[in-house]
């Protein structure tokens, strides 16, 4: 199995063939790498939520120019919506955590929470909540696992979802669109509807570039979502027009 240093190392050859070669196939990358599809779709996957490539039917383009940002100020980004939204977390909260580099960014700031009830439908963001200091109670979907999302999805997750209620869901997004609300390129989205179907509030964590992805299906309309936790690079226009929304948006004070 690769380690991890072999897995980042992989991922930059894959952004910089991208930049020499432009748009290239999963099966391109795959023999490129001596390795499998299914491990090329979770880099594709990981590189398109740190907003490096777009992934296309079969393959991946190089994310625009105009909408890259570098690895370190990702991260910084990433650390500080997931710090602004585990501050709206309280002891004894009953939540759920979608899968997502974002979201899971939440993680270490729930350490010293008390008493927590956490679903998740990520294997990893299991893992890493039964690490902290006061271990939640940690609840998992369990369902089908969907190579595309890295996570389980499907009808048997759906079910286990509704079983439960939630004080917060903090949900991901590989795209915002002013107009509709969440969106993606993935076909199952029905989880996440459900999510917020049995959520008190809805909070979305994602970063404001996240504006520029365009992306086909919806997965929640903003009439759903109660708050959006994004970053200071939000116009004021935008800002303005989810207020119209009624949804509140809280901005993160990291400084890239």
């Amino acid at each position: 199995m690769l380690n991890k240093r072999n897995t980042q190392t992989r991922r930059h050859q894959i952004v910089k063939t991208l930049e020499d070669q432009g748009e290239t196939s999963v099966e391109q990358f795959s023999r490129m790498f001596e390795t499998s599809e299914v491990t090329i779709r979770k880099d594709l996957a990981a590189l398109e939520g740190d907003g490096l490539v777009l992934r296309r039917h079969g393959g991946a383009i190089l994310m625009p120019t105009e909408n890259l940002v570098s690895d370190h100020n990702v991260s910084n980004r990433k650390k500080g919506l997931g710090e602004l939204a585990a501050s709206l977390v309280q002891d004894h909260d009953r939540i759920v955590i979608d899968s997502g580099s974002t979201t899971g960014q939440m993680l270490k700031a729930l350490g010293q929470k008390r008493g927590l009830v956490v679903m998740t439908n990520s294997l990893q963001i299991a893992h890493d909540l039964l690490e902290l200091e006061r271990e939640p109670t940690v609840l998992m979907t369990g369902g089908t696992w969907d190579t595309q999302s890295h996570s389980f999805q499907g009808a048997m997750a759906e079910k286990i979802l509704r079983s439960y209620n939630f004080d917060k869901a903090f949900i991901g997004a590989a795209g915002l669109d002013i107009e509709r609300g969440t969106t993606t390129y993935n076909e199952l989205i029905q989880l996440t509807s459900v999510m917020a179907e049995v959520s008190r509030e809805v909070i979305i964590v994602a970063e404001s570039q996240k504006f520029s992805h365009k992306m086909p299906n919806l997965e929640l309309p903003w009439s759903k979502i109660d708050k959006l936790i994004t970053d200071n690079d939000i116009s004021a226009n935008l800002t303005a027009r989810l207020r119209k929304f009624e949804v509140e948006v809280l901005l993160s004070d990291i400084t890239n």
